[in-house]
């Protein structure tokens, strides 16, 4: 979780699963935009997925640090309304804990170490148990209860003895009547409640009491002072009479005796709210401790909290597909849309503010949004845009290009002080160097999924300045795509195998019916799987538009 600001006051910007340089770079540029001409909000930029080659060169050759990870913008825990609990330390009496959880209007008190991590947890409901069932005189001795927290409960002070002692053998019985009385039921290690008698205070004593109290602030004499000292007797002196003392004694008793510490259920913050209703609903609980990523536990929730939960803000870049879009998007509140591709399937609540341009490159939309406010570009930012457009242009050698990003190019590089066609051979060199991934990281690094009438498939896309990288990759990506056909609905495959320097793609086909949809879409055979189609280089406006025309046709 980002720090320093609460969530409800945070907007993530973000781009589309298995993200590409464009959608990284403005989803950054976006958001540092709209944190200079918004006041009182944090935009923070997001990833829904893992960053390809091509981009982490962008971004360490202009120093920017990758946007965190977001895959799933559902409600989690941390977009509850944590109920804050105050530090509760199982030292505390009963008494103590009772008074904190008025104070902060808690049912439950998570109980913690001085760093803050849960050892266990006290409600009212467990101090009202224990009260109606406080008849057990040995309660103080089998809680280890401390003189000093005795004093404190009964508002006295202790006379005689180390206060920092406790209470651990016998039971508590209030001394009435004259000494020969009180010694017929007592035993040692007893605590004895007594008043003003010295004959009684010094015949306890004697009789080897571990303390005694004295109500009603009655002077305790020097020699009952002295011979509890030889004894070893505690002595606590307070204003309150023998009956108050009765009642409010096992106050004193402290928490970590009575607190639940065994089959505590919590909750983490990153936790889904979907994934904790079923618990919440089995565990008849009133609140649920809440632990942070950091173990330590941050306060409480309950039922009632499912009914008020904050959705995630999101602004969208580069995409309007619901399938391209993070996990549980229907979960969020979608605020803005910034995109350059074909309207999707996406839809919202509420009206958004949606700017989709028929340009080559998100980041050329918004390198316009900054003009159009007179609003200076940091150098870095620049950089990312001018790489971002270079990158989905395939350096202008898509038919995507338009002139308003080759107008933003010659402007950004200037800012960013590149020199273009260097700049865009080492990108592109270092995003068609696979050697070290996967054959399912080089298919999903950037793949998307379609769907037209009844049909879905899957197109996935690889730009390269070497015919060698491209010819590596096929035969790496070929065995693989027989594996993903077939699931999440897809039922045909392809891949581009764009040559940069040649202009042209050699589409990969696989599963029932995509030889043909190739051959139909672009007027060509198809041999072992696969065609050449010069002069394609663009997913977006090329291949995807034809095979759609064709797919409606029939």
């Amino acid at each position: 979780m980002d720090k320093g600001m609460p969530d409800e006051k945070k907007v993530y910007v973000i781009g589309h699963k298995n993200p590409d340089t464009d959608s990284i770079c403005s989803a950054i540029a976006y958001a540092d935009y709209k944190n200079k001409t918004t006041h009182g909000i944090r935009y923070v930029a997001k990833r829904a997925g893992q960053i390809n080659e091509e981009t982490e060169f962008v971004l360490k050759y202009f120093g920017i640090e990758p946007p965190g990870y977001l895959p799933d913008t559902g409600t989690q825990v941390s977009d509850m309304e944590i109920h804050k609990t105050p530090f509760a330390s199982s030292e505390l009496t009963i008494r103590e804990a009772w008074k904190l959880m008025n104070d902060c209007g808690a049912v439950t008190l998570p109980i913690t170490d001085t760093e803050d991590h849960l050892e266990g947890l006290i409600a009212i409901s467990d101090i009202a148990k224990f009260y109606m069932n406080s008849n057990d005189k040995t309660l103080l001795s089998s809680a280890r209860t401390s003189y000093k927290a005795m004093a404190e409960t009964l508002n006295g002070s202790v006379v005689i003895g180390n206060e920092h002692g406790y209470f651990i053998h016998g039971k508590v019985l209030i001394g009435a009547g004259d000494p020969k009385q009180i010694l017929s039921y007592m035993e040692e290690d007893d605590l004895v409640i007594l008043g003003n008698r010295e004959d009684t205070q010094t015949a306890a004593i004697n009789a080897n009491a571990s303390c005694i109290i004295i109500c009603g602030n009655y002077p305790v004499s020097q020699d009952v002072q002295s011979l509890a000292a030889a004894h070893s007797c505690v002595v606590i002196s307070t204003p309150m009479d023998s009956y108050s003392i009765a009642c409010l004694i096992n106050q004193s008793i402290p928490v970590k005796f009575l607190m639940k510490r065994n089959d505590l259920v919590t909750f983490r913050t990153k936790d889904f709210t979907d994934n904790i209703r079923e618990t919440m609903g089995r565990m008849r609980f009133r609140d649920f401790p809440v632990i942070n990523s950091e173990g330590r536990c941050i306060g409480t929730v309950s039922r009632r909290n499912l009914i008020s939960l904050r959705k995630k803000k999101v602004i969208l870049v580069d995409h309007n597909e619901k399938t391209q879009a993070p996990d549980n998007i229907d979960e969020a509140e979608i605020l803005e849309i910034i995109d350059h591709h074909r309207i999707g399937s996406l839809e919202t609540l509420s009206p958004v503010f949606f700017r989709n341009q028929p340009v080559g490159c998100t980041g050329t939309i918004i390198y316009q949004v900054y003009q159009e406010k007179n609003l200076p570009i940091p150098k870095d930012i620049a950089g990312l845009l001018c790489a971002a457009i270079l990158s989905d242009t395939l350096m202008f050698r898509s038919p995507t290009c338009t002139k308003y990003d080759q107008e933003a190019v010659n402007v950004l590089s200037k800012i960013a002080g590149l020199e273009i066609e260097a700049f865009a051979n080492q990108m592109f060199e270092a995003g068609s160097n696979l050697s070290a991934k996967s054959p399912e990281e080089i298919f999903y690094q950037d793949f998307k999924k379609f769907i037209a009438g009844t049909v879905t498939f899957g197109v996935g896309q690889i730009n390269s300045m070497s015919s060698r990288s491209l010819h590596e990759i096929e035969d790496r990506i070929r065995p693989f795509m027989a594996n993903e056909c077939g699931k999440n609905g897809i039922t045909m495959v392809f891949f581009m195998l764009t040559n940069i320097i040649d202009e042209s793609t050699k589409l990969l086909c696989y599963g029932t019916g995509s030889e043909k949809l190739a051959e139909a879409s672009f007027g060509t055979s198809v041999s072992n799987g696969s065609c050449l189609l010069p002069g394609v280089v663009s997913r977006k406006k090329q291949l995807i538009p034809a095979m759609m025309s064709t797919l409606q046709k029939q």
